[in-house]
C-alpha cells in the first residue's frame, strides 16, 4: 500500500501508524456494507469528492485503487494515500458537515460502494465492530494530515503578536493544518497584494493552497473561510441545544447524541473550554499518566460527533427567547436556532488583573493558558504565573520543563486551601520554582510587549523587578452568562440558579425557565472541577429526557428518540 504519512511527529504523541489509518475491512464486514449504499463504477481519472466540499459520501474499494491527494504549498496536487480493495475512504469530516481537506479521484477503473451521508449515521449506530475501525481510522488520517501539513494553510505573521497568537490559538484549538510564518523584510518586499502599498499590507494574514488571503481576519470570517461551521438550518427543531462546548458541554452532547436525541452544540471559539487550555490534567480518572485539556476535548468532540451531535464552532450565542415551548438562540451572526429544550454549559471567563498597562499588554506577553503553543515563547526564559489553584499549579509545573526559571505568585500566605498535595510537592521541591507568597504584581513594562515586571510583598514590603516578557493570569474566572441577564435567575456573582424554589421544576439542573437547564462551571454552587463538570452533563440528560417526553406540544423529529417517548409517555402540560 502506498501512502506517504511518515514523518516524525510530537514526542508528545503516538508515532503515526499507517496500519491504524489506512484499515482493511473483512469480506463479512463488506457484506454488511452492501445494506447501507449502492455500488457504482467509475473509469480512471474519475473525481469522487473535491477539496472544500461539503458532507462527501464515504466511499469502499470493491475493485480498483483510488489516490487521495492533498495541495501542496505552490497548489499541486500531492498523493498522499491509495486505497485499495477493502478500503474505505474519509477522514473526521465524514462526521460532520465541515468541508473536507483532500481530493480524491480513482487511479484505475473502479468498482465502489457508495455509503451516502444519510446512511452514514445509522451505519456508525448499528455496526459497531465497523464504526470502531472508521472512528479509528478517521481520527489518524487527521493525525497524519497535522503532521505533514497536509492540506495547510498558512499563517503569516510575528509569532508573538496578540492577534497573530489568538488566530494561531484558534486553529490548535480546532485541529485545523498550518504552518506559521514569520514574514522577513525580503518577504514583504515580494508578498503584496498589488492593491496595497507595502506599508499597507495587513498583518496577521492567512494565505489558502488556492491562493487566496485573508488578512486580519476575525474568528468566525475564518472559520466560514475554512468551512469549520456547520450549516445550520433556520427551521431544524433541536432535541437539545447545548451552549457551551467545555467538559459538562460536551459530555451533555455525547449522552444526549448517543440516546437519540438530535443535539446541537454551540461554542464560540473552540471546544475544550478553560479545561482546554490545560497543559496536562493528572487527576482525571482514567489517565494515570495524565492527559492535555485539548486531547480530552479532542476526543470529546470526536465521540459526540460519531453519535450524531453537530458543532457550530465559532458561534456565540447572544439571545435566548421562548414561544409555544421552542426556545430559539440568536447567534451573534444574526442566525437564529430551534430546540425544544437548552443547556447552559457557557462556564468562566478569565479574570484579570488589576494593574496599570495590563490591558495593553494581553496577548502580547500576558496569557491565559500554558500549553506547547504558549511554551515556545518562553523557552529558557524567566516566566511568571498568578494564581493558587489548580490551573496555575499545573501551569507551574509544566512551564519550569521548558522556562529557565518560574515565579509562582499568589496574594495568600498558603497553596493548602485551594491546590492539589501533589501539585504543592511538586513545586515545592523544584529549583526551577520559587514560590512568592503574600505577594502581588505592581507595575507592568515594555514598549510593544510585556518586558518587565515587579512585584511587591505585601507583608514586608520588598519589591522585586525582572526581565519577564511571559506572565500567566490563572486568577480564577467570572461566569460567561452577559447574556441571560433579564432571562434567568441568576447569583450576586452572575452564576445561574438551578435547583431552587425558582427553577421550573425540581431537579438540581432546572433553572427558572421552563426547558433550560444548567451545567458546569456556569452553574451557582457547582465545584469547579473537569470530573465534576463531566458528570452533570451526562446527568443532565435524564432530567432532560423526563421533561422532553412530558412536552408533546411540538411533533418530535422523527429520527430521534423522542417520538417514542412522547407517544409512551402522557403530557404533564
Amino acid at each position: 500500500m502506498k501512502q506517504d504519512l511518515s514523518n516524525s511527529i510530537p514526542s508528545s504523541s503516538p508515532p503515526f501508524n499507517p496500519e491504524l489509518a489506512f484499515p482493511y475491512l473483512t469480506e463479512e464486514m463488506v457484506a454488511r456494507l452492501q445494506g447501507y449504499g449502492h455500488q457504482e463504477t467509475f473509469e480512471a481519472g474519475a473525481a469522487l469528492w473535491t477539496r472544500g466540499e461539503r458532507e462527501v459520501d464515504m466511499f469502499v474499494v470493491l475493485e480498483g485503487t483510488v489516490e487521495v491527494y492533498a495541495q501542496g504549498d505552490n497548489g499541486e496536487r500531492k498523493a498522499v494515500a491509495t486505497l485499495h480493495e477493502k478500503q474505505f475512504s474519509g477522514e473526521l469530516d465524514l462526521l460532520s458537515s465541515r468541508r473536507t481537506l483532500v481530493d480524491g479521484c480513482t487511479a484505475t477503473a473502479c468498482v465502489l460502494l457508495r455509503v451516502p451521508r444519510s446512511q452514514l449515521q445509522r451505519l456508525l449506530r448499528s455496526e459497531g465492530d465497523i464504526a470502531n475501525l472508521i472512528m479509528q481510522a478517521t481520527i489518524w488520517r487527521r493525525l497524519g494530515i497535522l503532521e505533514r501539513s497536509s492540506a495547510s494553510i498558512i499563517l503569516l505573521g510575528r509569532r508573538t503578536a496578540a492577534d497573530t497568537l489568538e488566530l494561531q490559538r484558534f486553529l490548535t484549538r480546532n485541529n485545523y493544518p498550518h504552518r506559521l510564518l514569520e514574514p522577513t523584510a525580503e518577504q514583504f518586499a515580494h508578498a503584496e497584494p498589488e492593491t496595497l502599498s507595502p506599508d499597507e499590507y495587513l498583518l496577521p494574514a492567512v494565505i489558502f493552497a488556492d491562493g487566496r488571503v485573508l488578512h486580519r481576519p476575525t474568528i468566525p470570517d475564518l472559520a466560514d473561510q475554512l468551512g469549520l461551521t456547520e450549516v445550520l438550518d433556520p427551521e431544524t427543531t433541536y432535541d437539545i441545544a447545548v451552549v457551551g462546548a467545555g467538559p459538562a458541554g460536551l459530555a451533555a452532547a455525547v449522552y444526549g447524541a448517543s440516546e437519540g436525541l438530535s443535539t446541537l452544540v454551540i461554542e464560540g471559539i473552540a471546544p475544550g473550554g478553560q479545561a482546554g487550555t490545560s497543559s496536562k490534567i493528572e487527576n482525571y480518572l482514567g489517565f494515570p499518566t495524565g492527559v492535555s485539556g485539548q486531547e480530552l476535548a479532542y476526543r470529546a468532540q470526536v465521540q459526540a460527533q460519531k453519535f450524531g451531535a453537530r458543532l457550530a464552532i465559532s458561534r456565540d450565542a447572544v439571545a435566548i427567547d421562548q414561544m409555544d415551548g421552542i426556545h430559539q438562540l440568536t447567534l451573534a451572526d444574526g442566525a437564529t436556532v430551534r430546540s425544544r429544550a437548552v443547556v447552559i454549559a457557557t462556564g468562566a471567563q478569565y479574570r484579570k488583573l488589576t494593574v496599570d498597562n495590563y490591558d495593553r499588554f494581553e496577548g502580547q506577553g500576558i496569557q491565559y493558558a500554558a500549553t506547547a503553543m504558549e511554551a515556545t515563547l518562553c523557552r529558557n526564559e524567566e516566566v511568571v504565573v498568578i494564581g493558587g489553584g489548580n490551573s496555575a499549579g499545573q501551569a507551574t509545573v509544566f512551564l519550569s520543563g521548558i522556562a529557565r526559571h518560574v515565579h509562582l505568585i499568589i496574594r495568600g500566605p498558603s497553596l493548602a486551601d485551594t491546590m492539589s498535595s501533589y501539585l504543592i510537592s511538586r513545586i515545592e521541591n523544584s529549583a526551577r520554582i520559587t514560590l512568592h507568597r503574600n505577594t502581588e504584581i505592581e507595575r507592568l513594562e515594555g514598549e510593544s510587549f510585556l518586558e518587565q515586571v515587579t512585584w511587591v510583598n505585601r507583608e514586608n514590603g520588598s519589591r522585586e523587578t525582572h526581565r519577564i516578557g511571559s506572565m500567566f493570569v490563572m486568577i480564577g474566572a467570572e461566569p460567561n452568562t452577559g447574556w441571560l441577564y433579564g432571562t434567568l435567575a441568576l447569583d450576586k456573582k452572575g452564576f445561574v440558579i438551578t435547583g431552587t424554589a425558582e427553577a421550573f421544576e425540581n431537579t438540581r439542573y432546572a433553572t427558572s425557565v421552563p426547558g433550560i437547564f444548567a451545567i458546569g462551571d456556569v452553574r451557582s454552587d457547582s465545584v469547579k472541577r473537569v470530573a465534576s463538570a463531566v458528570g452533570e452533563g451526562s446527568v443532565v440528560i435524564s432530567d432532560i429526557h423526563h421533561y422532553l417526553a412530558g412536552h408533546a406540544g411540538v411533533p418530535a423529529n422523527p429520527d430521534s428518540t423522542l417520538a417514542a417517548l412522547q407517544e409512551a409517555t402522557p403530557s404533564v402540560n
